[in-house]
């Protein structure tokens, strides 16, 4: 292959030469002294003569030809080079990050084909389309064109290529041409200047810039699709996506040829795999993948076809893929019909990122399911990336954190730069940035629980206690058991880890889950239902949606606080609300079966949650009205140490029919009484409290059963 530069002079040689062709032409016409046949009279000249119209054969990548050893020409091509010199040969486009790159040819035998050359032969333009270009790029790069074009049309009020000059001064004029449908119009290579109502014969024709700068050898990407397009980083995929990118491969390589390739369904939530993927068989094409957001398409119908030409336009002069993120993108929105449109229409290689197939979207199509990282591919990255000093911290993280490839080395990046000089900084540096890694998305749909008890906080029979320890321990040994025990792939459901905590308010449930997360030291959050449940049909179900997938990434355990609202009993279908309703407690059941990480149910209603919950439910802990031992036992750990108490008799107390949510309140408001009053928190005031609950509780009041209580403590 030769370099750029020689390449290039021999472009410039090659256009100089042409264009002095063309100044000469222009010279003899400007010589004439007869004026050009009026264009009525040209045109009818030339319909009489000119060939049917034909359209252009659509988007497809003429570098695919290349790459498939001559396989998905376009046909339009082969015949718009009959009466050419021999086809040109695509240029060797290497795209940097930055979309800009040289034209130089990819020639292995010596042969410096012209661009001008090149854009004929993929574009499909004739001998007599490709001079017309040639015309108007002349203004752009000789400054004696403007007069010769005024002389040539004896018209000083036309210093501008028209239509009617080619027809009078370049060989075998076709009318057609001036088609929409030819590839002058068709892919923009020319701008027309028509004001009211000149006849488009007469219009000021102009060379599209980014058509000139190919010409004279600058292959970059158009700058009006810059702003819309990112270039894939190159990619380095684990063995279980290396699977699914050869598996693609394969198929796409199977197309018979003069066929378009399928539109490439990348299905799931994980849209950083889905890139690499994406990327990674761009790369085996030796294209270059474009992220497209399909929330920057436009609204317009004019705006839509501009972007979708100009980018087939791109996908013919560069090795180019499309990547269209559709994953916001629900398939009932106003946006859905626009990216149906567009993905039918792209052609070439072509990805869509989405969380369900786009049925209909084209006429072919692959879809695949694409998951992060295997949790043994994260551990073996974990282990790669820290090295001897990584200890236990590969199997933790990758058992309780689901990262793709760029987060975990991100992390470990970051934790050895902070930990350098403090080895043993470094497991809890490590934890904490994975954690700060997983909150910002929790944090903007669920409220964030900063767990402060601890085991000897949680007053519970030891029976329960046992069952909550099983659940930290199961959490905490997931990588081993499913993963190097081979469970996972034993089974495909029943791996998610699910209680139910049940009983009264203020029995200890939210407390247990703050246990639990200060045991695992994972983030902890309750849902908010009135940020989920909607009252629109299917916004409940997006709502926890993006809920779910947002805590996929670990780190956190998620607690559905009142889950009777949520997780109720399916009901007989009576009307569309009832289907709807029912819909949504099917998608609960299937999200939280397949949910990685740790979900708790809290209820005072048992007996209201629909009985697939409990089935599902791998534990479920009843909390119990606490006894005279436990309401001791709560009682005498619920002042702080430094609270001034008085002398409180904790056995008088534990009689009082109290929860320890109820015990807690009383405590914190008695605490209030004692500031105010300047004194210690004694048993009157204590009391006092006491006959406040009983109100907000509607809890009847005896105060004989208070006196001798009273008898504890003195009057305050």
């Amino acid at each position: 292959m030769n370099d750029y530069a020689p390449w290039l002079e021999a472009n410039d040689r090659y256009l100089a030469g042409a264009l002095a062709e063309l100044r000469a032409r222009l010279e003899r016409a400007a010589q004439r002294h007869d004026t050009p046949p009026a264009a009525p009279a040209a045109a009818t000249a030339l319909m009489e003569s000119a060939p049917a119209v034909s359209t252009p054969a659509g988007p497809k990548h003429y570098w695919v030809a290349r790459l498939f050893g001559g396989q998905h020409v376009p046909p339009s091509l082969a015949a718009a080079a009959a009466d050419e010199p021999p086809a040109a040969r695509p240029l060797v486009a290497a795209v940097p990050d930055d979309g800009t790159t040289a034209a130089a040819p990819d020639d292995d035998e010596g042969d410096h084909t012209p661009a001008l050359a090149v854009l004929a032969n993929r574009l499909g333009l004739s001998t007599f389309e490709r001079d017309v270009l040639l015309l108007c790029i002349g203004m752009e790069l000789d400054t004696r064109f403007p007069a010769l074009c005024a002389q040539a049309q004896h018209d000083p009020a036309r210093p501008y290529p028209t239509f009617a000059l080619a027809f009078a001064v370049l060989d075998a004029p076709s009318w057609d041409a001036l088609s929409p449908q030819r590839p002058l119009r068709y892919w923009r290579l020319l701008d027309i200047h028509q004001p009211g109502a000149q006849p488009l014969i007469g219009a000021a024709l102009s060379a599209d810039e980014r058509v000139v700068n190919f010409v004279k050898g600058m292959n970059y990407l158009d700058d009006r699709l810059t702003p819309l397009l990112t270039a894939l980083p190159p990619a380095t995929l684990p063995p279980s996506q290396q699977a699914v990118a050869d598996q693609l491969l394969d198929s796409l390589h199977h197309v018979p040829p003069g066929e378009p390739l399928p539109l490439v369904q990348l299905l799931g939530s994980d849209s950083v795999s889905k890139q690499a993927i994406a990327q990674a068989i761009a790369a085996a094409f030796g294209a270059q993948a474009y992220r497209l957001s399909a929330e920057l398409l436009p609204a317009a119908v004019a705006e839509q076809e501009t972007l979708l030409r100009l980018w087939q336009r791109e996908s013919q002069l560069l090795p180019l893929a499309l990547y269209l993120d559709a994953a916001e993108v629900e398939h009932g929105d106003a946006a859905a019909a626009w990216v149906r449109r567009f993905l039918a229409r792209t052609g070439g290689l072509a990805f869509v990122d989405a969380r369900e197939p786009w049925a209909g979207a084209a006429t072919q199509a692959l879809s695949v399911d694409v998951a992060k990282p295997t949790a043994v591919e994260q551990r073996s990255l974990w282990q790669r990336l820290l090295g001897d000093a990584a200890g236990a911290q590969p199997q933790q993280l990758a058992g309780h954190f689901d990262f793709n490839l760029g987060r975990i080395e991100q992390i470990a990046h970051g934790a050895l730069a902070a930990a350098e000089d403090k080895p043993a900084a470094l497991a809890p540096t490590l934890w904490q940035g994975a954690l700060a890694h997983t909150r910002p998305a929790l944090d903007q749909l669920a409220q964030r629980i900063e767990p402060k008890a601890g085991w000897d906080d949680l007053k519970l029979p030891d029976s329960e206690k046992a069952l909550l320890r099983q659940i930290a321990d199961q959490v905490a040994q997931r990588t081993t058991v499913y993963d190097d025990w081979g469970f996972r792939q034993r089974m495909n459901r029943g791996l998610s880890i699910s209680a139910l905590f049940t009983g009264e308010s203020g029995t200890g449930k939210t407390m247990a889950a703050e246990v639990l997360a200060q045991e695992l030291g994972l983030s902890l959050y309750r849902i908010d239902l009135s940020a989920v449940v909607s009252k629109y049909i299917g916004e409940t179900e997006k709502n926890l949606r993006k809920l779910f997938d947002a805590a996929e990434d670990g780190g956190a355990i998620l607690f559905f606080d009142e889950a009777d609202a949520l997780f109720g009993k399916r009901s007989e279908v009576k009307d569309s609300h009832d289907r709807y309703a029912n819909i949504e407690v099917n998608y609960l059941l299937q999200r939280l079966e397949s949910f990685r990480g740790l979900a708790i149910l809290a209820t005072n209603m048992k007996g209201a949650l629909d009985s697939a919950f409990l089935r599902r439910l791998r534990f479920v802990i009843n909390f119990p009205f606490p006894g005279s031992a436990e309401r001791r036992a709560i009682w005498a750990s619920v002042f702080p140490a430094q609270a001034a108490v008085g002398a409180l008799d904790f056995d008088r107390l534990a009689r009082l029919p109290l929860t320890g949510g109820s015990i807690q309140g009383i405590a914190l408001n008695a605490a209030f009484m004692a500031a105010k009053a300047g004194v210690s928190i004694g048993m009157p005031l204590l009391l006092d409290a006491v006959r406040t609950e009983y109100r907000k509780l509607d809890k009847p009041i005896n105060e004989a059963d208070f006196h001798w209580l009273e008898s504890a403590g003195g009057k305050p």
